[in-house]
C-alpha cells in the first residue's frame, strides 16, 4: 500500500510566549500549543517520546482560539470546556496563526465546530488506545463517540479549513501538530 503523503502546510505564523508574556491579538481558528504539567500531560510526553524522540513532545496540549478577546475551547480532563488564554499566562506556549490557511467562513466552521464539541467528555480511552500503539506498536486505534482528546479536537477543526492530514484527525497528539506546523 502506497504511503500517503505529508500534508502540505504553509501560510501561517507562529509566535513563542514565555511564561508571564501574552499575546495581544487573536483569531478565531488560531489554535496554542503548550506543556500540561499534571499526571496527565506527564504520561502524554512520555508516550510522545517514544514516538518522536524528544523532538516536539514537550508539547502535551493543544487549544482552539474561538474569539478575538482570547476565548478557548479545548478538551481537558473534566471535557470539553470554554476558557481563556488568560489561562496559560504562567506557561510556555506557542500561538499559531493561521493567517491564509483559513478565510471567514473556514474560521466560522472551525469555532462551530469547537462549540458543537462543548457536549463531548474527555477521550481517556483514546489516550489509552495511543499509549498502547506507542509502547507495542500496534496500528491498531479505538475510541468512543462523544469523546475526543485536546489535539484531535484542535485537528478535527483544522479539518474546515484546505489542510487535509495523513492519519486519522482524531488520533492525531499535540506533538503531531508540533510537528506538522514545524514547531
Amino acid at each position: 500500500m502506497a504511503r500517503r503523503p505529508k500534508p502540505e502546510i504553509s501560510g501561517f505564523t507562529d509566535s513563542f510566549f514565555e511564561k508571564d508574556r501574552e499575546a495581544r491579538e487573536y483569531e478565531p481558528g488560531d489554535f496554542i500549543l503548550t506543556k500540561s504539567s499534571g499526571i496527565l500531560g506527564k504520561l502524554i510526553r512520555t508516550g510522545q517520546l517514544i514516538r518522536f524522540k524528544g523532538k516536539h513532545a514537550k508539547w502535551t496540549h493543544a487549544a482552539l482560539i474561538v474569539s478575538r478577546e482570547g476565548g478557548l475551547i479545548e478538551a481537558c480532563g473534566r471535557g470539553v470546556v470554554r476558557s481563556h488564554i488568560s489561562e496559560y499566562k504562567k506557561n510556555d506556549y506557542h500561538l499559531i496563526r493561521l493567517g491564509e490557511m483559513a478565510d471567514e467562513k473556514d474560521r466560522q466552521k472551525m469555532v462551530n465546530f469547537a462549540e458543537w464539541c462543548l457536549r463531548y467528555e474527555y477521550g481517556h480511552l483514546t489516550i489509552i488506545s495511543i499509549s498502547l500503539c506507542l509502547i507495542a506498536g500496534w496500528k491498531f486505534l479505538f475510541g468512543m463517540d462523544n469523546r475526543i482528546i485536546c489535539s484531535a479536537l484542535v485537528a478535527r477543526a483544522l479539518e474546515r479549513t484546505r489542510l487535509i492530514f495523513d492519519k486519522n484527525p482524531s488520533f492525531i497528539m499535540p506533538a503531531d501538530l508540533a510537528k506538522y506546523f514545524r514547531i
